[in-house]
């Protein structure tokens, strides 16, 4: 299953938006840019993303980016024992 990244465009003053535009060239993801999604106290302190359906943060935009991969690998962990 294709993980679903989606991110807040009035977070991108956090620094997610090259973070965005980069994990939108990997054709593995789905990414997806909202006006806002209704989390607005994280939106405004930190960086952060939501990865199918799960908020994901980080303080730096660095550090979302690799919470966002250790999110997608566990969540394909689980699918692997489910199938098994």
């Amino acid at each position: 299953m294709r993980p679903i990244i989606e991110f807040c465009a009035s977070n991108t003053g956090h620094g997610t938006e090259q973070l965005k535009n980069k994990l939108e060239q990997n054709p593995e993801y789905d990414v997806v840019e909202y006006g806002c999604l209704n989390n607005c106290g994280q939106c405004y302190l930190q960086p952060f993303a939501m990865v199918d359906g799960e908020i994901i943060e980080a303080e730096t935009p660095a550090g979302l980016e690799e919470a966002i991969e250790a999110a997608i690998k566990e969540a394909e962990a689980w699918d692997s024992l489910e199938i098994d």
